[in-house]
């Protein structure tokens, strides 16, 4: 038998591709591009099933999913951690008596720590058992065409919170397809910053509902407001 991995292979940085891999999970056996089949993907690791603060956050998760928070910005969910699926499928139970909630997203599992350890996954404090890393609490954002566009990771004693996580979505999504930028604290409906690269005329024509030029003591006018453009 192959010796399992206890280290991550490389780091992940943003714009980097993830190269399509299969996978068995409580759906069964997937590929990551066959499940997202060109939807942005958010893939939350968790570092062990039957676990307090993991609970909180699958089960929110579900809601979120459930209220359509995620099928409405085209993103398909998926949760990893080292467990195998007989556990996932049991812990799915507390989940769901927990929050109220039934799960149906994918729960990878990564018994093997192969895809935790290609994406840097794999903690170097919290093992299982046997001595095994487990994975830590990590967040990736993928775009259509699998590059990261976002990567989080917390400590195992603090829970995530997904109200930034659909934030950051929803930034991401608009300057994903606009030359713009969004501001410290955004939500959506608040003004964009116009990039520095976009000209005075061609934003303009990038942005019909105008633009407004902060007046700093530089003098440089690159600090540019318009309306929230995906409105």
């Amino acid at each position: 038998m192959a010796e399992l991995p206890t280290k991550n292979k490389r780091g992940i940085t943003l714009g980097d591709k993830v190269e399509d891999f299969h996978f068995n999970s409580t759906h069964g056996p997937l590929s990551l591009k066959e499940y997202l089949n060109g939807n942005w993907g958010l893939l939350c690791s968790h570092p062990d099933d039957y676990t307090p603060i993991c609970t909180t956050e699958l089960g929110e998760l579900a809601r979120l999913d459930n209220a359509g928070e995620f099928s409405r910005r085209n993103v398909k969910v998926i949760g990893l951690s080292c467990n195998d699926v007989e556990s996932h499928k049991g812990w799915i139970e507390d989940i769901k008596a927990f929050s109220g909630q039934d799960v149906h997203y994918p729960i990878i599992a990564d018994k093997s720590r192969e895809i935790a350890a290609e994406l840097g996954m794999l903690s170097s404090d919290d093992l299982d058992k046997a001595g095994l890393p487990l994975t830590v609490r990590s967040v990736f954002v993928l775009g259509p065409d699998l590059s990261i566009k976002l990567t989080l990771t917390y400590p195992a004693s603090t829970g995530r919170n997904f109200v930034e996580i659909l934030r950051v979505l929803d930034s991401l999504q608009m300057t994903s397809y606009r030359s713009c930028a969004t501001p410290v604290n955004w939500v959506p409906g608040e003004k964009a910053c116009i990039m520095p690269s976009v000209t005075n005329r061609d934003a303009a024509e990038k942005f019909p509902k105008g633009f407004e030029v902060f007046d700093l003591p530089s003098g440089k006018g690159y600090l540019r407001f318009t309306p929230d453009p995906s409105q």
